[in-house]
């Protein structure tokens, strides 16, 4: 009866070894295959597309290739490896692959909080940030990202080596390893990668975009006490908020300059001609008011999601790789195999949504790639595909008094419908994999 037991117990286990193997495998090739089309989509589209080249767009260009990298030399030796229990690439290809893990992790972070600090000048601070905003400084924030995340990860190639062990079944495998000179040296690297890729750019995130989401619910408490005094009227904003759509504004204005008489050949009374006047003039201002409001929560529901994914994806890896420095013996014991695989799929994840958050859930930046991938079928769709790209631009010229295309000066929207267009799409940070 024992016998048979065991054999139960261990035929069990091994059915639930093939499911979790099958399922890694499967979340792994779903999520490498949507990162990989997500992000070289959005390469593809920023270098064909000229006037979509805005300072916004070169910051969401580098965080594409930053995560592209991750999926190309994260996810590969991280799931082959462990499913065969063996490092097969060889030794070079061990201190390559964790030297661009670290890259793309570092750059992926910078980015985000680059990204981060960019749009709360641009909609928080739009005058001071006119004067620096410009894509000759986004390309020079963005150079400087790569070159120190090259510097800073240098100790990734020099420390990683093939570690052999022993498999249960007394064959040798590999593991591509850091191998530290001392127990001291190992704790202060891991300590200071939690530090300066994950707490100081997960509070930087939360400040810029708390004080968005402070200033855009100020705009929300304002329009609806402007609204329940009936006193809003067109433009009010200070920067920061949406302006009235374009087709509304001259609707306003022809309703707010309609004459107060009538002509000689129009029998309409002119008290109804007025009153008809301000009942129209006050619909418009209700709807466009409505429109901003919901506009601001979408924005705000955003930046919420924003900060709560990029501390999903990345608590669990930092958390790891600080507990593996002070007690390796216990995380090894209780993370090898299916648990450590599934965390590093859930940083990984991180560049499966970068796209959609930031990109894809961008309607302008949708109609961008439908005219990209157009503009050669027909000298219509051509049309159609410039005239998109420079909407999708994002321009300063919604905001107060501006009348120049972002293409022309190179600025993100401070204000107006280009901001929250750009705000409707809206983390991710970095990770290092041993």
């Amino acid at each position: 009866m024992s016998v048979t037991l065991t054999e139960m117990i261990s035929e069990f286990s091994l059915k639930l070894m093939l499911l979790i193997q099958t399922v890694r495998i499967i979340l792994y090739s779903l999520i490498f295959l949507v990162s990989v089309l997500g992000n070289s989509l959005i390469i593809a589209v920023l270098v064909r597309n000229r006037r979509m080249r805005t300072v916004t767009n070169l910051f969401l260009l580098s965080l594409a290739a930053s995560d592209l990298m991750l999926c190309l030399f994260c996810m590969p030796f991280t799931l082959i490896p462990n499913l065969m229990r063996d490092f097969v690439f060889g030794s070079g290809i061990c201190k390559v692959a964790m030297y661009f893990m670290g890259i793309s992790v570092s750059v992926s972070t910078f980015n985000l909080v680059a990204i981060s600090l960019e749009r709360y000048s641009a909609i928080c601070n739009p005058l001071a940030s006119r004067t620096w905003q410009t894509k000759s400084h986004a390309a020079t924030v963005i150079s400087a990202t790569w070159v120190v995340s090259f510097l800073f990860m240098l100790p990734y190639p020099i420390s990683s080596t093939l570690v052999p062990f022993t498999r249960v079944n007394n064959s040798t495998g590999n593991m591509c390893r850091l191998v530290w000179p001392s127990d001291v040296i190992q704790q202060s690297w891991y300590v200071s990668l939690l530090l300066l890729l994950f707490l100081v750019p997960g509070i930087m995130m939360m400040t810029a975009y708390g004080l968005i989401s402070l200033e855009l619910y100020r705009g929300i408490t304002f329009e609806m006490r402007q609204c329940s005094t009936g006193s809003i009227k067109p433009g009010d904003n200070d920067g920061c908020y949406l302006q009235p759509a374009k087709k509304k504004k001259g609707e306003l204005a022809h309703l707010q300059n309609s004459p107060a008489t009538p002509s000689p050949n129009v029998t309409i009374n002119s008290r109804d001609n007025v009153g008809s006047n301000k009942s129209k003039l006050s619909r418009v201002c209700s709807n466009s008011s409505t429109c901003n409001l919901m506009a601001k929560k979408r924005v705000i529901r955003m930046l919420l999601v924003i900060v709560c994914l990029f501390f999903l994806c990345w608590t669990p890896v930092f958390a790891v790789n600080a507990w593996r420095a002070f007690d390796r013996r216990s995380a090894d014991k209780l993370l090898s195999g299916a648990p450590i695989s599934f965390i590093h799929l859930l940083s990984y994840t991180s560049a499966c949504v970068n796209p959609i958050i930031y990109c894809f859930m961008n309607k302008r930046f949708r109609q961008g790639i439908l005219s990209t991938f157009t503009c050669c079928s027909s000298p219509k769709a051509g049309g159609v595909g410039r005239g998109a790209g420079s909407r999708m631009g994002t321009g300063r010229g919604g905001g107060r008094g501006g009348t120049r295309s972002g293409e022309e000066n190179g600025h993100t929207p401070q204000s107006g419908n280009n901001t929250m267009s750009k705000w409707s799409c809206s983390t991710t940070p970095p990770h290092t994999v041993q």
